[in-house]
């Protein structure tokens, strides 16, 4: 097998099984109950989705506050989808870059419509500096607006490369692990601690890779408000 076929979608019979794989997270999450706190468990979800939403408030404004929810949840569900897909014998579906760039796209547009509606002369002031000298304002609107676009793209390529190379290291390095275990047992036992160092360093990406997706776009937010 290819080391590239793990990050293929999965089917079964013909039935993309990736939907599957982006809604299994929810069934972690506490159902309703009459009940604030139900557990030990809901009580640290809820200790966890609070302190998400005040560090990813924490920079914006009011006005921004009624984007609470969906950075939240956004956070939520991307940390539960790059925690699962260590797992073994799973799919990390943003490790497609379609999935990354289906979320990072509109909610770039999203704030980018909300600062040309909001306040459009200081949207638009972005793309040319104060001060600057009359033969480089063509030049600097269009390289102004180049960034401007490539936003979006470098969220969702940021999020897919550093998963999809961190489960590419996980894969070569057990690899060679299994392959050295009978010939080299103590080269195999090396490799196998760099393995495990590793995939704590994976857990922790995965982790800050769902967080810095969603302060970028709080960042972004927080620039058209």
């Amino acid at each position: 097998l290819s080391f590239f076929d793990q990050f293929s979608s999965p089917s079964l019979l013909g039935i993309p099984l990736v939907l599957i794989s982006m809604t299994f997270p929810a069934l972690l999450l506490p159902s309703q109950d009459n009940r604030w706190v139900t557990s030990r468990l809901s009580t640290l979800q809820l200790w966890a989705v609070n302190q998400i939403t005040k560090q990813l408030m924490m920079p914006l404004d009011k006005k921004g506050h009624k984007w609470a929810l969906i950075l939240t949840s956004l956070m939520v569900f991307l940390l539960l989808i790059n925690l699962l897909g260590l797992l073994p014998y799973t799919f990390t579906p943003t490790t497609q870059l379609s999935m990354s760039l289906a979320l990072a796209f509109p909610l770039w547009l999203a704030t980018l419509l909300t600062g040309l509606r909001n306040q459009p002369s200081t949207t638009l002031g972005h793309l040319l500096p104060e001060g600057t000298p009359t033969l480089l304002i063509p030049a600097l609107i269009l390289i102004e607006t180049t960034s401007l676009l490539i936003r979006p793209i470098a969220l969702g390529v940021r999020l897919t490369a550093n998963l999809t190379a961190g489960h590419l290291l996980i894969q070569l390095i057990s690899t060679a692990t299994i392959s050295l275990m009978t010939t080299m047992p103590v080269v195999s036992l090396l490799t196998f601690m760099i393995l495990f160092l590793l995939t704590i360093l994976e857990v922790a990406v995965a982790m800050i890779q769902a967080y810095v997706f969603v302060l970028l776009l709080s960042l972004y937010l927080q620039e058209n408000i």
